[in-house]
């Protein structure tokens, strides 16, 4: 029965929903989403059909990851819920864990718009929003004292702002950050440090070792008691990369998310026509997979047995996860192919996941991990 509703729900949302949602601006129908999301969360009839309908469970899928517990290997990534409104609905989804965010310090508004746009031939989103949330002090008092049912951890950034900060301040401003969301009583499962948002004011940088030192040594002398993933760009080169990954190995991090958006115009998966309607932004979606991909076999060759690696970009199916994870990643997230493919798109990438590990052999998903990497 829900194999025939999946199947369903993903013809109605991309013959008439989608439709319908794309003839509206595209932040427009995103806080409209999230707002609705929230509701239906804080609904026990309408969560509990909603569960009904997309909560699937396989232990082949599950993992204990740096002492979290993972039903499954597929997370919301940083970007979406940056106000911590989805914590009750997105396990009725079949998300096997979350990030909220990215949080700053202070709040931010947003960018000028467009703050966020779309690209249906590419697959892709543009986005602008530079950041855009109400504040770290805002979220751990909406988040004080509430349980989660899958792991729900938080992105932390630096403060976007129109006027100059300098490194220390930067820096400053992110440990502040950790600083309350430590001390605050919301169980977050995990931290994210993103350092790689592309649409941020100022010349402050954290790609360069001496200065990504800096920040991690600040970050890590809170001695957080959660375990602390590091968010990486994708349009550095291998060689950069690495030398950031040799300061991350360093200090005691978890592991890297790899990565973030697409600030190539011309990438080959962008389509060139489409990328003309935007001045500004990056891009998400289709146009960071092949470069995920390669950094995320990158990471795991170099750094296997040293770093968690979570594979995030391009994802809109479970092909598209399971090459991830056969590349190194232990967990993966996404964003982009859940707004371009329906609410079911979870539950379908976990129910095909489960008959991919059974084609290949594998007890868990966990064996899985690093298998198209020949050493």
């Amino acid at each position: 029965m829900q194999k025939f509703f999946l199947k369903l729900d993903a013809w109605i949302y991309r013959n008439f929903i989608k439709k319908f949602l794309f003839l509206f601006d595209a932040e427009f129908v995103h806080d409209f989403i999230v707002g609705f999301g929230g509701s239906v969360g804080g609904s026990g009839l309408l969560g509990g059909l909603m569960r009904k309908c997309f909560y699937v469970r396989n232990r082949k899928l599950t993992q204990v990851i740096v002492g979290i517990n993972f039903e499954n290997p597929v997370g919301l990534g940083a970007g979406f819920d940056y106000q911590a409104k989805l914590t009750k609905v997105l396990p009725f989804l079949s998300f096997g864990f979350q990030t909220i965010g990215t949080i700053t310090n202070h709040p931010y508004a947003g960018n000028p718009r467009p703050r966020l746009g779309r690209l249906p031939k590419s697959k892709s989103l543009m986005v602008n929003k530079g950041f855009k949330n109400p504040g770290i002090k805002e979220i751990v008092k909406k988040l004080q004292k509430k349980e989660f049912k899958i792991p729900v951890g938080i992105s932390i950034g630096k403060t976007n702002t129109t006027k100059q900060m300098s490194q220390l301040e930067a820096v400053e401003d992110i440990v502040s950050a950790f600083k309350i969301a430590e001390c605050s009583r919301v169980n977050f499962g995990f931290y994210e440090l993103n350092i790689s948002c592309p649409n941020l004011f100022g010349d402050v940088d954290f790609y360069s070792p001496e200065k990504l030192k800096e920040l991690l040594s600040a970050v890590t002398n809170l001695k957080l008691k959660k375990p602390l993933f590091v968010k990486m760009p994708i349009e550095k080169t291998n060689e950069e990369v690495l030398k950031m990954l040799q300061v991350i190995a360093d200090f005691p991090i978890a592991g890297v998310i790899i990565g973030n958006l697409q600030k190539n115009r011309k990438d080959k998966a962008l389509n060139a026509e489409e990328v003309k309607k935007f001045p500004v932004g990056n891009f998400s979606g289709k146009a960071t997979e092949q470069r995920s991909n390669e950094l995320i076999e990158l990471a795991y060759r170099k750094y296997e047995k040293k770093m968690v690696i979570i594979g995030c970009g391009g994802i809109f199916n479970a092909k598209d996860a399971y090459k991830k994870i056969k590349l190194g990643a232990s967990l993966v997230q996404l964003v982009t192919g859940l707004i371009f493919e329906g609410p079911q798109l979870v539950t379908q990438i976990n129910i095909d996941l489960v008959n991919l590990l059974k084609k290949d052999g594998f007890i868990n998903i966990s064996e899985a991990i690093g298998q198209d990497i020949v050493f």
